[in-house]
């Protein structure tokens, strides 16, 4: 098992921006026989129907057949999207060879992330778990009942040599789990067990390790102080390291600080607000043609986007540059919402006025090749060397910006300083530049298109209705609100049971209409709900708040927890996994109970509920630890504490909701539940002894030294000397211990009751201070609180 963990971790494979290969469109090859997938509604797992590879939907039915057959599971999950899901596609699944052995020793299964965010999470807080960062495509080996043994992102058929170093390819993975299986299947059958309860504990960490915290103004600082805007280019990064790498627009963070910059004495953050806004409508991540954000830069300047266009993302920017606007009047944040949506309202709304998911970054199985252009086709097309020369100052066309040939459009500063250098007033200067536009974009269209995944997902919908309804009520554009209106009725109408659930998906199985598919997650109802209330603050309409208030009384029934607060990402009846989360942490979207907060506190002013604020209070204080551990986050979380302090100001008793869940005088950390009592014994021979007693409280136990468990390394008991302010080698003998196998299974050693640890050092100065301190964990079983040093002078 020690040679086999190293292994493992070597084998996941972080995500490879920077090598870009073609990728395949996902289009019927001739001649190659379907597979199951090909019955399938989502455009990703149809991409794959050709394969040789037997693949399975997620299911029981792929399971049984693990089980009976005594085989692992190869579990591959991505988006139709994806550009390294393409590359995988065509790549590995393609290949004959891998396939046969795929086929011969292992059950395969498909998951679109779309489809199964729960799925998605799980295996991808399994890979974290190993300490190793995750995306997508992500690739997991399981044992038959679901159990994750290791992973990785990204596999080529073969090793690849890529810039020093080497990538595993699939024909070694497969070949080494094989052997491993074969030789050593009970440490592999150990592995899964490690990983599995790794996971059960980061997913349930709110519940399982953090304590409550104080609700106050300081969570709101610490979660502000947590970023970093890069001062040249804007947007949030890491300092350290030059702001260099990836960066992500992170809608829901900046709207967090955006709401921040609003408060006094925050002018240095509306100014950095105000340099990430225009820095992206100026970069590359924005289609400077045909309007709407790409996924991501893949740079610090914003010039080189990962191609991919998400509702998501473009839904939350909409609403973010809106409000950006409502504060101040930017012409630049209205261009970009309007031509975002005028994108959204081309190319990914569907005949019925609800939207599409994605577009992908890909086409002609090239990365970008829709959007990139050379110097001299954009001089062929445009014509008349006078608008080319034109052309050329606006987005200041000299050298090739992507792949040493072609040029992504991006401006090297703002459009008004661009039309005062060259002398034109902003009117003429938009006036000839629309129209060598329009020129450039009618001869895009009729490149090959990237494919567009047509499925409609309920909570990205949520999303765009809040986009459109929030520009329709600053910008005052009706057909934005009547946009809104229509995509709100259709999900209300068309996506919901008779007994008012919420469905997830609305798609079609090749041959068949589009209908709904897919019991609704968490952020379904919460994202649809917050869509819902935007509609009622732009419009006043009461049909708006009474559906709103219906989904949160539905989300509140089968999601809530009851005892502890805050909502489960799945329902009380849906199948149950290994694990089961509480979506928390906010990525490119808002996490589910950071917006399901916040609608419900919104609902509350709306309605006067009790029941309303008092859920929307209790989902705060349970994750308020959390917050307090990772304040960067949980901005959504966040976003809805300070309205709450906010509203006490004038009400401090305001927050003071019912809270049974909640122990007076809870423990928080270790040190409430033990007690410790140091003793400096008489000196002899030049060595200064002690004893230091710990008293621990039933039924809390501390993890011994040593504890007898790899995992637990980390949470160890630990006895440090310090002389004047610097540690010294100590002679510690730690007592004997106690074992201890908990409700998981997992075995290992604790203190418990009363304890004695003693120890020595060289007998210090009679003017040196010293101290001991002791580094302790205490938990019961499936709860933990935060760890604590005690000082013992």
């Amino acid at each position: 098992m020690s040679q086999f963990i190293p292994f493992v971790l070597s084998l996941a494979i972080c995500i490879l921006t920077m090598d870009r290969l073609a990728s395949a469109d996902p289009k019927k090859p001739d001649g190659r026989k379907a597979n199951r997938l090909a019955k399938e509604s989502s455009p990703y797992l149809i991409q794959h129907a050709h394969n040789p590879v037997d693949w399975y939907p997620w299911g029981a039915e792929a399971f049984e057949r693990a089980k009976k057959e005594k085989k692992l599971i190869f579990l591959s999950i991505g988006y139709s999207a994806c550009h390294w899901c393409h590359v995988m596609e065509r790549e590995t699944f393609s290949n004959e060879a891998i396939a046969k052995v795929l086929n011969a020793n292992f059950i395969c299964i498909k998951v679109d992330r779309e489809e199964r965010p729960d799925v998605d999470e799980i295996y991808m807080a399994a890979l974290n778990a190993t300490g190793v960062s995750g995306g997508w495509p992500l690739t997991m080996f399981l044992t038959p009942e679901g159990k994750p043994i290791f992973g990785g992102t990204y596999f080529p058929p073969k090793d690849k040599k890529v810039e020093g170093g080497t990538i595993t390819g699939m024909d070694s993975i497969l070949k080494r789990v094989m052997d491993l299986n074969e030789k050593e299947g009970p440490a592999l059958e150990a592995q899964a067990n490690l990983i599995a309860r790794r996971t059960v504990e980061t997913l349930e960490q709110a519940n399982s390790r953090v304590p409550l915290a104080p609700l106050d103004r300081e969570l709101i600082a610490d979660s502000v102080r947590w970023f970093e805007f890069d001062p040249v280019h804007g947007g949030l990064g890491d300092r350290l390291r030059q702001f260099q790498g990836t960066k992500f627009p992170r809608a829901t963070a900046l709207s967090f600080l955006h709401s921040q910059s609003q408060k006094p004495k925050n002018e240095d953050l509306a100014n950095s607000i105000a340099l990430t806004l225009n820095k992206m409508a100026e970069g590359g991540i924005y289609d400077q043609l045909g309007g709407g954000f790409h996924r991501y830069s893949t740079e610090r300047t914003w010039t080189i986007p990962h191609f991919e266009k998400m509702l998501y993302d473009n839904a939350q920017l909409v609403e973010l540059y809106a409000e950006a606007y409502r504060v101040r009047p930017d012409p630049v944040y209205r261009r970009l919402v309007e031509e975002s949506l005028e994108f959204i309202a081309r190319e990914m709304t569907n005949p019925d006025g609800v939207f599409y998911s994605a577009l992908d970054a890909d086409s002609n199985g090239v990365e970008g090749e829709y959007y990139v252009w050379t110097k001299d086709e954009l001089e062929k097309v445009i014509g008349k060397a006078e608008d080319f020369e034109f052309f050329k100052s606006v987005y200041s066309i000299s050298e090739p910006n992507f792949e040493e040939k072609s040029q992504i459009l991006r401006l090297p500063k703002p459009h008004a300083q661009i039309a005062n250098e060259l002398k034109f007033s902003e009117k003429d200067y938009f006036a000839k530049l629309k129209a060598i536009q329009s020129q450039l974009f009618a001869h895009r269209e009729k490149r090959e298109r990237p494919f567009l995944d047509q499925k409609v997902i309920t909570s990205w919908n949520g999303q765009m209705i809040a986009g459109y309804a929030r520009a329709g009520e600053v910008f005052q554009k009706p057909d934005y609100l009547e946009t809104a209106r229509n995509a709100a009725s259709f999900l209300l109408e068309r996506m919901r049971t008779k007994d008012g659930r919420l469905m997830r998906i609305y798609a079609a199985v090749p041959g068949e209409k589009p209908a709904p598919r897919g019991n609704a997650f968490l952020d379904d109802y919460s994202y649809l709900i917050h869509g819902l209330l935007t509609l009622h603050d732009a419009t006043k309409e009461d049909r708006w708040l009474k559906e709103a208030e219906a989904l949160a009384q539905t989300m509140i029934r089968w999601y809530g927890d009851r005892d502890r607060g805050g909502f489960f990402f799945t329902a009380h009846d849906h199948e149950k996994l290994f694990a089961r989360s509480k979506d928390s942490y906010d990525g490119a979207q808002p996490s589910g109970n950071g917006m399901a907060a916040r609608s419900l506190l919104k609902l509350w002013q709306k309605t006067g509920k009790a029941e309303f604020k008092e859920e929307s209070l209790r989902t705060i204080r349970y994750f308020a630890g959390s917050m307090k551990s990772s304040p960067g986050s949980m901005t959504s979380l966040a976003m809805c504490l300070d309205a709450w302090l906010d509203l006490s100001v004038n009400d401090p008793s305001i927050m003071k909701a019912p809270m049974p869940a909640v122990v007076k005088n809870a423990p928080k950390e270790a040190a409430d539940v033990v007690k410790a009592l140091f003793k400096k014994l008489k000196p002899e021979k030049g060595v200064q002894s002690f004893s230091i007693t710990l008293t621990i409280e039933e039924p809390w136990h501390l993890y011994a030294n040593p504890v007898g468990n790899d995992s637990l390394k980390d949470s160890e008991t630990v006895v440090e000397v310090l002389v004047g302010g610097k540690a010294v080698k100590a002679e510690i003998e730690y007592p004997d211990t106690q074992p201890l196998k908990d409700s998981s299974g997992e075995m290992y050693q604790v203190y418990k009751g009363t304890v004695v640890i003693t120890g020595s050092i060289p007998l210090p100065n009679d003017q040196a201070e010293w101290d001991v301190r002791v580094r302790i964990l205490a938990c019961k079983d499936r709860l933990c609180l935060l760890p604590s040093t005690l000082k013992l002078k």
